[in-house]
């Protein structure tokens, strides 16, 4: 019996036969099938490469493909025996199981290999198949999700000595209008920090507005071992209060691991001496202590001198300025000044009202005052920490500081004196401030210990390794979406033109399978794991909470772990991390190497994970002659890609079909596969550079919009190149019009977007690909005169104001921000019309709405389906109709 009327007889299997049905592998004279509508393959586990790697070599068309590999089902003669699982009519190599409860996997892991043996034993599979599967395998190892919390080096340190320290001043730029200025801060440590670090400036975001932090080294300062317990037992106490509102003035300060300082600097106009040594020294205080000394200091008009407090008489100027704690509230407050107000001053309660203080006092707290005639102090309550890093929280309003109360003295008990309520204000800020300054030291240690290994790779500032470092879960304003773009983009053109030129005698599906094996995100994973790359990434908001007070030991001790080359790091906790995401630091620190020191430094960071890709210019060798100018009218295609060829027979392996290779011995899918990653690197390449102040979000959309094969195969046909591709197949001339003919039909002739409500034949995006790899080996792999010859074929390009999403990502966004419910799509196929359906529904503030859209390909029926579901929900939001 013919192929064709073979074919004629195949009908589908019913999904209830799926996993007990035999595994078929079509003898390598099924190429014979090229001009059949109907294909009889098999349905196959994608994750057995070695039986992927054997059919991709046994079928090389793409409409063959996609009923491998998209399609999924499986069909079968009409002489099907439903009790053994096999056919009698197709001369098929067969391997089956009877029916019955066997698990699925199974049936997948014992059928995959046993059809591969006995293809094996027929000659039909080539030993050296095996080992091209096997020798590629990468990303096998397991992956541990307990990683470690770097905590940089600089900071650690653990008895307090007579030493010299360098020293920098934190300044603190206001740009917000507040009743309460800042003041500078400064940072004492044990080792002077690179230049680099030493001149940060970053900006915090207040709500207000922005707090601008700027570091500039001052120099040595020598700090006797009782000047440091000073000052430690001052910053513990201080951001105790700030963050825990805890009041234990005690504790160990002599063994903490965080060996560095921070102190309150003088006002600027005192600059003399930069550290304010009065104010580290108002802990601990002591009403006997502090009385002796004030016999001549400034006080408010007609205040006295000595005022009674909870715990004895105390100058006024040490009450006025200070950290008060009241017994009867159990509140912390700032004291703020002296009021011209005593117990006998009439008040407004909440209530609206009048009585005196000592009234208000006697009846709200049964307390009756006994110092009557002394002034009343001004009070607000202790500021608390905030999370200052975070994108924008939209509290723009201005915040008033008068939030005060009116204290009487008899009532306070002094925790702190003398210290403003601008230290501690200016204070509230350090836990974000130190958390930065943490995060850019961890950078700074991951790129030394790449230095380590590669000294001339010194290209990158170290706020661009952070942000390739930072995840979106920690909702700063920068991230490493934008960077991990890129990244991606580049590493697959450098892995595809590494394999292209390395492999020259193997097909497409080989080259792809290589590729997925270095390119996966267990593949990535891995190489990060290599390079301990884990412990550097930041992948939590950040929680004032946790961050560690410097000579504070009750929070969590550090362990010290050995880097590469002896280098000392230490662990400050472990935490759950996907493997996603160390794949995803990956590709944005290769993408941070190449948007600042281009493709060799990225190249350098790659062979330092174990990436080992180079560019040089292999020839392009092929043991066959092709005439083209017999072929194709070069010189039109020519005129069209404003190129010409060195080597026109690249032009012809560019558009040859793989219907045509018993006459012409290589088809496209090789410069397909060069030319898809070259492009995809291309097109990210320049709305990175091109447009520096794109959002991740945006990039993303951009790229995915520009870089698919509906925008392809419209170019294509826009262009005329479909007139062009040397085919034997009726079924793609077919579809080949009815593609064209869609074209003419479309409102739009832009190239770009998701407007279009028909399936376009992959083959006719596959040919911008393959040209443009064509054009890539032409040329010496000259990125540049790609872009120049493609670049026309798909303008108008997208830019930030033509972008769209792609209407299922908008769809899921939507459904996320509004907690809608969306159910799973609902995929139906009717393999007699080569038709697609998919239902999309969602479950909206109690209303129903669904859709389902009929398409050749699944993805676009999803894109329909979406796109109308999205109408409706715009139209139930703006008329309140469903």
């Amino acid at each position: 019996m013919s192929t064709n009327s073979r074919c004629s007889k195949l009908h589908s299997l019913q999904p209830s036969y799926l996993s007990k049905c035999s595994f078929k592998i079509l003898p390598t004279h099924s190429r014979t099938l090229w001009n059949s509508p109907l294909y009889s393959f098999l349905f196959f586990p994608f994750n057995h490469s070695l039986l992927q790697l054997y059919l991709i070599q046994l079928t090389r068309d793409f409409i063959v493909l996609q009923a491998l590999l998209q399609v999924a089902t499986v069909t079968l003669s009409s002489d099907w025996d439903q009790k053994t699982c096999t056919s009698q009519e197709l001369s098929f190599a067969n391997i089956f199981v009877e029916k019955g409860n066997m698990n699925s996997e199974i049936i997948k892991e014992t059928a995959c290999p046993e059809a591969c043996n006995q293809h094996r034993e027929i000659g039909a599979l080539r030993d050296n198949l095996v080992e091209e599967a096997n020798a590629q395998e990468r990303g096998n190892e397991p992956y541990i999700d307990e990683q470690p919390s770097y905590f940089p080096p600089e900071l650690v340190g653990h008895v307090p000595k007579n030493s010299n320290y360098h020293y920098y001043l934190m300044e603190l730029e206001q740009k917000f209008v507040y009743d309460i200025p800042v003041h500078d801060i400064v940072l004492v440590l044990s080792n002077k920090l690179e230049a680099e670090l030493g001149s940060l400036h970053f900006d915090l975001d207040v709500g207000r507005g922005s707090l601008t932090v700027n570091f500039k080294y001052l120099g040595v300062i020598n700090l006797s071992t009782d000047q440091v317990l000073l000052c430690r037992r001052f910053q513990k106490t201080l951001l105790r209060v700030l963050i825990y509102q805890d009041l234990n003035m005690d504790g160990d300060i002599l063994g903490a691991e965080t060996d560095y300082l921070l102190l309150p600097a003088t006002g600027k106009h005192q600059r003399s001496v930069i550290i304010d040594w009065h104010c580290v020294k108002s802990v601990p205080f002591s009403c006997e202590k502090n009385g002796e000394f004030h016999l001549n200091c400034a006080l408010p008009k007609d205040c006295a001198r000595i005022v009674q407090t909870k715990d004895g008489p105390v100058c006024t100027c040490l009450l006025q300025n200070s950290l008060v704690y009241t017994p009867h509230t159990g509140q912390v407050y700032c004291t703020m000044g002296i009021l011209g107000l005593n117990a006998n001053s009439r008040m407004q309660n909440r209530q609206g009202k009048i009585n005196t203080y000592k009234e208000y006092y006697e009846e709200r707290h049964g307390i009756k005052l006994c110092f009557e005639h002394e002034s009343l102090v001004r009070a607000r309550p202790v500021f608390r920490v905030k999370k200052y890093l975070q994108r924008c929280r939209n509290q723009k309003k201005k915040e008033s500081s008068m939030m005060s109360v009116e204290l009487p003295p008899e009532l306070c008990s002094i925790l702190m004196s003398p210290i403003s309520t601008n230290t501690f204000y200016s204070f509230s800020f350090v836990p974000s401030i130190m958390h930065r300054f943490e995060s850019l030291l961890i950078a700074a240690n991951l790129k030394k210990m790449h230095l380590d290994h590669c000294t001339q790779n010194d290209v990158i500032p170290i706020s661009k390794v952070l942000e390739a470092i930072t995840t979106k879960k920690c909702q700063e304003t920068f991230d490493l979406e934008s960077l991990e773009t890129l990244g991606d983009s580049f590493l697959k053109y450098a892995v595809s033109q590494q394999l292209f030129k390395t492999y020259q005698d193997q097909p497409e599906g080989v080259l792809t399978s290589k590729k997925v094996k270095i390119i996966s995100n267990a593949a990535l994973c891995e190489f990060g794991c290599h390079r301990k790359l884990p412990g550097f990434i930041r992948d939590e908001s950040f929680d004032p909470n946790k961050w560690i007070i410097p000579g504070d030991r009750s929070g969590s001790a550090l362990s010290e772990e050995l880097l590469f080359n002896m280098r000392k790091i230490y662990i400050r906790e472990t935490r759950k991390m996907e493997s996603e995401t160390v794949a995803d630091v990956v590709e944005a620190l290769i993408g941070a190497f190449l948007s600042n020191g281009g493709e060799t430094s990225a190249l350098l960071f790659m062979e330092w994970l174990g990436i080992k890709v180079d560019f040089h210019i292999t020839p392009y060798e092929r043991p066959f002659l092709i005439h083209a100018e017999k072929r194709l009218n070069v010189r039109h295609l020519e005129s069209l890609l404003n190129y010409s060829f060195r080597d026109p027979s690249l032009l012809v392996e560019a558009l040859t079909h793989g219907s045509m290779l018993r006459e012409i011995p290589r088809d496209y899918e090789r410069l397909e596969f060069l030319g898809d990653s070259v492009l995809d690197y291309l097109m990210t390449k320049h709305f990175y550079y091109e447009y520096p102040g794109l959002s991740p979000e945006q990039l993303t959309d951009m790229r995915s919009a520009s870089v698919n094969n509906e925008c392809y195969a419209r170019s294509a046909v826009k262009f005329g190149l479909h007139e062009h591709i040397l085919r034997d197949s009726q079924e793609l001339d077919k579809q080949i019009v009815i593609t064209s003919n869609n074209f003419e039909k479309l409102s739009s002739k832009s190239t770009f977007g998701w407007d279009a409500e028909t399936t376009f034949t992959k083959v006719l995006a596959d040919i911008i690909e393959s040209l443009a790899g064509a054009i890539l080996v032409d040329s010496g792999y000259n990125k540049e005169r790609v872009f120049g010859s493609i670049r026309p074929l798909l303008e108008p390009l997208i830019t930030p104001e033509t972008v769209m999403s792609h209407p299922a990502k908008e769809l899921n966004e939507l459904c996320q921000k509004q907690h809608y419910i969306m159910k799973e799509p609902i995929k139906s196929r009717n393999d007699n019309e080569g038709l697609t359906s998919i239902t999309i529904k969602v479950y909206a503030k109690g209303l129903s709405f669904e859709h389902t859209a009929t398409a050749g390909n699944g993805e676009t029926a999803k894109k329909l389906a979406c796109k109308q579901v999205l109408k409706s929900l715009k139209d139930f939001a703006l008329h309140g109709k469903s």
